[in-house]
């Protein structure tokens, strides 16, 4: 593909996107499609000759948008959202045009001081301490990895990362039983071992339980085990519940323990001063992070993560070879020391476009709005003689089932056959949990261009279903 080539193609893809995010809500939000239909349609082996490119986006269009879950659809509520938006798309286009290789400061000056006051930027915007300092990471299973590895390093005097495990550590990490599993999987790679955390009991919110957490970590501390790193959450994956930041804090400095802080997707609500009861104690913490890939409509991936103790998070990390060394590395951050790769993207420049572009209070009202929707749901739910909530609503997250006068066996099948009807329409997708054992269906309002009709026209294909669910089979 030569220059020109280059430029024509370039514009026809950019006219297909910019039509696929004007009318993305025709398309049904899950594919009609079975598993291997999709890898069918494609050649066995790999083309000898050039291809032309319109053969090639003729195939795309016809091969691969039918076989898409539409994430950017307003009728996506299932996951919390891989948000975006057309500022960062654009800026998203620029960083694959640069092609930044952004490891250390030499290898792209502009892209490590642009990515430094993004940090600054978001800190300022939710309010964040102002001795957090910190750096953008991929995803929050990485930036939550690197806490619980800078905790290991730390209580170890950084001695794991020279001599391995010497079998006599009995380091123990705490969670609450609805915490992500990513917690799960770091303490595996960590090399701390899934029979060394600890599921802490929740309350009536599904919070954790900051009396059963120090009462667990008393009985491991007597029997000789060193407790290393608490992970609180706020909003947990299954209902947006928040743990009590200032009580657990609290905890965790009282028997020096790392106090690491899962914001991934409710973080972003900080920006709004009346959301910020949510983090009260995080200054206690030693770290924290939030995804601005989840509701900050910054696409995947863009992951925030703020320390306390930066120092121990070079230590973890640092290493020099003589080939990465330059003549200016007393003076900057070198970014590849912060984390586990490497290889670094060029992720600021999206977050830059997308807060220059939407401004704090663009950004401040479109989560003002999803709240909104959550709460309206909330209420409509309460008002329903057939349906229950079965979590509190602090966001916009709402866990609810179809409860009618039938035996409390058959709802979870009653509710679990709603759900899948409702998806197989296309007209909407969306997830479920359990809670207390029970199925329960479970709505997210963040993606961007969600409106309030949005939400109606879910609530009433959900009510349409679970009519037609209960008169055919209950």
């Amino acid at each position: 593909m030569d220059n020109e080539s280059f430029r024509k193609h370039a514009h026809s893809l950019v006219d297909w996107m910019a039509d696929y995010l004007q009318n993305v809500e025709e398309y049904p939000v899950l594919p009609n499609v079975k598993p291997g239909d999709i890898k069918k349609q494609f050649s066995k082996l790999p083309p000898e000759q050039s291809e032309q490119f319109e053969a090639i986006f003729a195939d795309f269009k016809q091969q691969i948008v039918p076989g898409m879950t539409h994430w950017e659809s307003p009728n996506f509520m299932a996951y919390f959202p891989g948000n975006k938006s057309m500022p960062s798309i654009l800026g998203e286009m620029l960083t694959a045009t640069l092609g930044a290789q952004c490891m250390i400061w030499l290898t792209s000056p502009a892209a490590a001081e642009l990515e430094e006051q993004m940090m600054e930027w978001m800190k300022e915007m939710l309010a964040l301490p102002k001795h957090f300092t910190g750096v953008i990471q991929d995803t929050a299973s990485t930036a939550t990895l690197c806490a619980i590895l800078t905790a290991r390093e730390k209580a170890s005097g950084y001695k794991v990362n020279e001599e391995g495990f010497s079998g006599a550590e009995k380091y123990i990490v705490y969670a609450s039983n609805q915490i992500h599993s990513s917690i799960d999987k770091a303490v595996k790679i960590a090399g701390i071992g899934s029979n060394n955390l600890r599921k802490i009991n929740v309350d009536d919110a599904f919070a954790l339980d900051p009396a059963h957490l120090e009462a667990l970590i008393k009985k491991d501390i007597a029997e000789g085990r060193k407790p290393l790193c608490v992970v609180s959450a706020i909003g947990t994956t299954s209902t947006t519940a928040i743990d009590p930041i200032m009580a657990i804090s609290k905890i965790c400095q009282k028997y020096d323990i790392w106090h690491h802080v899962d914001a991934a997707y409710a973080g972003t609500a900080l920006v709004l001063p009346e959301m910020r009861w949510m983090a009260e104690g995080v200054e206690l913490a030693d770290s924290l992070v939030f995804n601005p890939h989840k509701w900050m409509f910054t696409n995947f991936d863009c992951t925030a993560y703020y320390v306390k103790d930066p120092r121990a998070l070079i230590n973890t990390f640092a290493i020099s070879p003589d080939y990465l060394k330059t003549s200016v590395d007393d003076e900057v951050k070198n970014y590849r020391d912060w984390g586990v790769p490497l290889g670094r993207r060029f992720r600021a420049l999206k977050l830059w476009f997308v807060i220059r572009e939407m401004g704090v209070e663009g950004i401040q009202e479109k989560i003002r709005k999803h709240i909104a929707l959550g709460q309206w749901l909330k209420t409509e739910i309460e008002n329903h003689p057939d349906f229950e909530l079965l979590a509190p609503v602090p966001l916009n997250t709402v866990c609810f089932r179809f409860a009618p006068n039938i035996s409390e066996d058959k709802l979870d099948s009653l509710n679990e056959e709603i759900m899948n009807r409702v998806n197989a329409t296309g007209k909407l997708f969306f997830a479920q949990t359990k809670l207390n054992n029970k199925f329960s269906l479970r709505l997210a309002f963040g993606n961007t261009n969600l409106e309030a009709k949005h939400v109606e026209n879910a609530w009433a294909l959900i009510q349409e279903k679970a009519k037609e669910v209960l008169a055919s089979k209950y």
